[in-house]
């Protein structure tokens, strides 16, 4: 059960017409963490939570993120910022403020900490724009893509990378992401996710890398050594040239990768650096796995690898590949609890969890995707000493006449043959689903409403296929309530013109019968 959390809304918006002239929206009075929690490496060093605990804010533009850095009583004052729609120069500009040090031409998270970006609703598209995290701690990026970042040509950004990372920056966890180019160097494009000049404590999961020249980096040059403490683990690297990832001193942990199309090689570990290489699937590529372009050598212990179609080079004196027989050449002691997949079903898991808009689906090493815990930063509910913000038993069943008989409806996408309108006809025989596993849908009516309770139904022969799922108030984006499974959810009475179901977890295609509304 959540606490409550004080709104400090003057320091974190500003005036009502400065939020609607850049796009930020009050969300809620406390951080809706990031879905799961911080795996790998992100785990030390005092773990990485983000915004937890503090604001939710909406934003959909690039200026209402950098309004709602600048915005924060100080530079450490913890903030979620939900992102949905697309991101680009056109609606991006640099906001000046006591807590913050923004760009124009990238997102910028400068000399800041305690902060989570996470894509809601239709999605968040950063497009031609990177995103650029220097002298900060405690970050969490979840749920966006971030595609076609150039460092020529027209427009320009970050240096060509996706996301980098430099100057001191600790405690990182980017999480459910796609990263993309168009190409490669020669096309205007630098790396998907770079780290440099002491970074240290990043987790990258879950995520998508893919045609691009260069996967990404740990160290600029052969004597950056002072970064490390990486993890990177179900992700899928597809179409990529080189580096995936390079690595320049320091420890990396690499594990239940899914890589494909490696076209010149993948794993470059030098200059002294050490990886624990876990559990990967390769196929259809090259020199997977070894030291490369330099005679300063770098090591790595294998285990459980698979490689599928992996052709190697002959060793030379800048080119050491590991392969056609992989074997350890160090150990690496990994500090943190972590499950494996096996490798030979790495492929099929990874393929329906990394990315996003994927609804954040994990492994728990049983080959098998899971659906997220919706509210994983939560106190425990067992404990009777936790307030409840809600003032109605969820369990109870609701009361009085439903609301959304003859209210309006609509949402984000439907599947063929359903439609937004089945969900408040009063007949259980219809429903509405998304185009895929997850998705929202809305009641809306002509004046302010009162709500307290909803009741979800699902269609008959598809219960139980909803996992996760969060009640938003569309007028304002304030997150009223959260749960698992469908069925009934209570939160304090609220005037509203617009309700709205987000499935955010299901284990197949949600089909919700009926979404009711009721006064209490």
């Amino acid at each position: 059960m959540r606490r409550p959390v004080a709104l400090r809304l003057q320091a974190a918006l500003g005036t009502l017409a400065l939020a609607a002239a850049t796009g930020v929206v009050l969300a809620m009075p406390e951080a809706a963490a990031a879905a799961g929690g911080a795996t790998g490496y992100a785990t030390q060093n005092g773990g990485t939570t983000g915004g937890a605990g503090g604001q939710t804010v909406r934003a959909t533009t690039g200026t209402a993120i950098h309004q709602a850095l600048c915005g924060r009583a100080d530079s450490a004052t913890p903030i979620t910022i939900e992102v949905e729609g697309t991101i680009n120069h056109g609606n991006t500009s640099k906001v000046s403020g006591d807590s913050c040090s923004t760009a124009a031409d990238k997102i910028e998270l400068k000399q800041i900490s305690n902060v989570t970006i996470v894509g809601v609703g239709s999605g968040a598209v950063f497009d031609q724009l990177g995103i650029h995290i220097r002298e900060s701690s405690n970050i969490i990026i979840q749920n966006v893509t971030v595609r076609n970042v150039k460092k020529s040509g027209s427009p320009t950004s970050n240096g060509g990378d996706a996301i980098g990372m430099e100057s001191g920056v600790r405690n990182v966890w980017v999480d459910h992401t796609t990263l993309e180019a168009s190409g490669g160097e020669s096309a205007g494009f630098d790396g998907l996710f770079d780290m440099k000049d002491n970074t240290q404590y990043v987790t990258l999961s879950y995520s998508v890398l893919r045609n691009s020249g260069r996967g990404g980096l740990i160290g600029s040059s052969e004597s950056d050594r002072s970064n490390g403490y990486v993890t990177f683990h179900h992700n899928k690297y597809e179409n990529i040239d080189s580096r995936t990832p390079l690595l320049r001193g320091g420890t990396s942990h690499i594990y239940n990768n899914h890589y494909a199309s490696l076209n010149e090689s993948g794993i470059n570990s030098r200059a002294g650096a050490k990886a624990k290489v876990d559990s990967n699937y390769f196929e259809d590529s090259k020199d997977v796995l070894g030291t490369f372009y330099t005679d300063q050598a770098g090591y790595w212990q294998v285990a459980g690898n698979i490689f599928d179609n992996v052709t190697w080079s002959e060793p030379g004196d800048d080119t050491n590949p590991a392969g056609p027989d992989p074997r350890s050449n160090t150990t690496v002691s990994i500090p943190y609890s972590y499950a494996l997949d096996d490798a030979s079903c790495v492929p099929a898991v990874v393929a329906a969890t990394a990315g996003a808009n994927k609804g954040l689906k994990v492994s728990d090493g049983s080959c098998a995707p899971q659906n997220p815990d919706p509210t994983p930063t939560d106190p425990d509910p067992t404990d009777p000493t936790e307030p409840s913000p809600d003032p109605t038993d969820p369990t109870d069943p609701p009361s009085g006449t439903n609301l959304s008989l003859g209210a309006g409806a609509d949402g984000s996408s439907k599947a063929s043959g359903t439609s937004y309108g089945n969900v408040r006809d009063g007949d259980p025989a219809t429903h509405w689903s998304p185009a895929g596993t997850t998705g929202s849908v809305s009641v809306k009516w002509p004046s302010p409403t009162t709500v307290s309770k909803v009741r979800v139904r699902e269609a008959a022969g598809s219960e139980g296929a909803i996992r996760s799922y969060r009640l938003v108030d569309h007028g304002t984006g304030r997150v009223l309530a959260t749960g698992s499974g469908a069925g009934v959810a209570g939160f304090p009475a609220v005037s509203l013109t617009k309700l709205t179901l987000e499935i955010t977890g299901a284990s197949g295609t949600p089909k919700v019968a009926e979404f009711e509304t009721y006064a209490g």
